[in-house]
């Protein structure tokens, strides 16, 4: 028998949050959250996403054994910005029983019909700085910190109740021995007498955190021409600051100023922490914390998180300088992999920007979507 219980206490939330450790135990792939702050962002109280969204989250059971998650959202600032009454799922995981599925999603298209909603879409977060997407390709990759893992079989069961692709996001890995800085060096100095830019370089996180409001504009007038893209709000800003600051080394954050010290583009890269999560096992005492800030400063692997270029300086060469900056940092630092984390496949200006750096496509995933 399968039985769907809807989350009202802390004891059931945290069973919720915990359900992928199960569902994963002993996977290679799977890289897992931090457990508090993943029940932190479930709380009204301290996600102020929740100010504009709706969300029910539900848990899943067969024959009283644990076999399922799911979260029902309505982003209402989607809903009324671009004009789309969708309900989204997302921080789904499921036993390998189509059934299972079904009554998950049953519960989406309740919540969807309850306030009118027209479709659903899923796997995804609240917002656009949330994960997205199911993997379709790259089962045998090591997960990161940003993204969900998932077992193929899930694609197989969105198939069968009749969701279908909505939106496709890919991800890419390169060697770091493969850039060559040669081009990049050489337009360096060109464009920065052309344009009248500068590059701005950091070594503390308090000077990052002055500009880090200006950095979340300039993202919100960057990612705008994308059909699906909702801005960041100011209280979301400050959210997303406090969550992931400290996982950033100050210097692996780029800013580029124009002749009146205007952002005009950004970038941001993490040091990538999948090893020391599945060390930590979720839990950042006692040990976990330490463990993370030693991977924070010995990682040599990274992930490409955000890069913006204002439009009026998109194909102007701008990368340039931004790729001149990260390869003295990474050299520095002995990096040996860039991952590029997903990104929209319908993003072409990004695409360009790393098409000299002979990336290749590691990970696939998809959105599904299906009208109620």
């Amino acid at each position: 028998m399968i039985a769907i219980v809807e989350v009202t206490t802390k004891r059931q939330m945290r069973e919720f949050v915990k359900y992928p450790f199960l569902l994963y135990k002993d996977n290679p792939y799977w890289i897992p959250p931090l457990i508090q702050d993943e029940i932190d962002s479930f709380d009204p109280k301290i996600n102020p996403v929740f100010e504009s969204a709706t969300a029910k989250f539900y848990l899943a059971f067969k024959d009283g054994k644990p076999a399922g998650r799911t979260a029902a959202i309505i982003n209402w600032d989607e809903v009324r910005q671009l004009k789309k009454n969708k309900v989204r799922f997302g921080w789904f995981d499921v036993i390998d029983d189509v059934e299972v599925t079904r009554a998950l999603l049953d519960k989406v298209i309740q919540l969807g019909h309850e306030h009118n909603m027209e479709e659903m879409e899923g796997p995804i977060g609240f917002s656009n700085l949330d994960k997205v997407g199911a993997l379709t390709m790259g089962y045998d990759q090591v997960g990161t910190m940003i993204s969900w893992y998932n077992h193929p079989y899930y694609i197989t069961h969105f198939e069968q109740l009749g969701l279908t692709p909505e939106k496709e996001f890919i991800e890419s890995i390169f060697k770091f021995s493969n850039v060559d800085p040669t081009p990049f060096k050489k337009a360096e100095e060109l464009i920065k007498r052309r344009y009248g830019l500068q590059s701005r370089n950091f070594t503390t996180t308090a000077q990052v955190m002055q500009r880090a409001d200006e950095m979340f504009d300039l993202f919100n007038t960057c990612y705008a021409h994308l059909s699906s893209f909702v801005p960041v709000s100011d209280k979301i800003k400050a959210f997303y600051k406090k969550k992931y600051i400290r996982f950033i080394n100050p210097e692996y954050i780029k800013f580029i100023d124009d002749k009146d010290g205007k952002m005009i583009a950004f970038a941001i890269v993490m040091p990538s922490l999948s090893e020391a999560l599945q060390q930590t096992g979720g839990k950042l005492f006692p040990f976990g914390f330490l463990k993370l800030l030693k991977a924070k400063r010995t990682s040599k692997e990274v992930m490409f998180y955000l890069i913006g270029v204002s439009p009026e300086y998109q194909n102007k060469g701008v990368t340039a300088l931004i790729m001149s900056e990260y390869y003295e940092v990474f050299k520095k630092n002995g990096i040996q992999t860039c991952i590029r984390t997903p990104e929209l496949d319908e993003n072409a200006p990004i695409h360009n920007m790393w098409k000299n750096f002979q990336p290749i496509i590691h990970k696939r995933r998809k959105t599904f979507s299906k009208p109620i």
